[in-house]
């Protein structure tokens, strides 16, 4: 069993980023900028905004907060977005999911300037991922994707199971598995809460991927041996032994399930820190212009 260490890869990645922004800087071009709108209190985006902010400084770029109280209107929220599009020295923006329930995310998601969507969450990039043309992909999977890379783990002609549906995860993924590229060229299986043999269907796939946000779901009798598995699940379970007062948990068993596999993520210090990385990378290249 191999562990795909996400601390390793994110400590190279941002090296590489940092290495390519003081390029720039140096050739007298300015530092990517990145911006984050934060709305309301929410701790879990709380502390992925925090540490958003934490790798920007890291690799060199500039970065802006926007903070908006929980009770913020949708106009007000929407004229920020405004704002930001065009703002020329704003390379890309995020705005933080989730919102409260009186904004509508895809009427927000809709409004930001597809060309600084870093989040590749806007209908325009999805639609380019669809096609194979050059856009930003959505963070989780593109950080997956260079996991399969960086370690050189075969995905040609595999049985790719994707479980869990969700527009920024389980979706995209499935559709990048299954495209005509590598990492790719699987034969892909979407399942999900209405799924009736899953169990049986999670046993049969040469790469499994966990992104449904149940700690725990999958256990050793659904992966078969020499699996690769890949856990997206991140969810604050109680924890009295903790100084914060809960653990993170993955959507895999990892225990049971990592002695049964050829590959696997942990959690924490898989695929959060690559999610992180993706970010960086995709406002990169919209620094630098190479996607739109």
């Amino acid at each position: 069993m191999i562990l795909l260490d996400g601390k390793l890869l994110s400590a190279q990645i941002k090296q590489e980023i940092k290495t390519e922004v003081e390029r720039i800087a140096s050739a007298g071009g300015k530092k990517p900028h990145l911006a984050a709108v934060l709305v309301g209190h929410n701790g879990a985006s709380e502390t992925y905004v925090a540490s958003k902010i934490k790798n920007c400084e890291d690799v060199g770029f500039k970065s802006s907060l926007f903070r908006f109280d929980v009770s913020v209107s949708e106009q007000t929220l929407l004229e920020q977005i405004y704002a930001l599009n065009h703002d020329a020295d704003v390379d890309g923006f995020i705005v933080q999911l989730p919102l409260p329930a009186h904004i509508s995310e895809n009427t927000i998601m809709e409004a930001i300037n597809p060309a600084k969507d870093v989040d590749g969450f806007h209908p325009v990039n999805v639609g380019r991922m669809c096609k194979g043309l050059p856009t930003y992909i959505s963070a989780t999977p593109f950080g997956v994707l260079e996991m399969f890379k960086r370690y050189d783990i075969s995905t040609a002609g595999k049985h790719c199971v994707v479980v869990g549906r969700s527009q920024i995860v389980g979706l995209p993924m499935a559709i990048l598995m299954q495209r005509n590229a590598y990492p790719g060229n699987c034969t892909v299986t979407i399942c999900h809460s209405r799924t009736p043999n899953l169990k049986e269907v999670c046993r049969s796939a040469d790469i499994l991927v966990a992104a449904l946000g149940r700690p725990d779901f999958i256990t050793a009798d659904m992966v078969k041996e020499d699996a690769v598995v890949i856990d997206v699940g991140l969810t604050r379970v109680p924890d009295a032994t903790k100084k914060s007062g809960f653990a993170l948990k993955g959507d895999v068993k990892f225990d049971e399930v990592a002695p049964k596999c050829s590959y696997i993520t942990p959690v924490p210090g898989g695929v959060g820190l690559m999610t992180i990385c993706a970010l960086l990378n995709n406002t990169l290249l919209a620094a630098k212009g190479e996607i739109y």
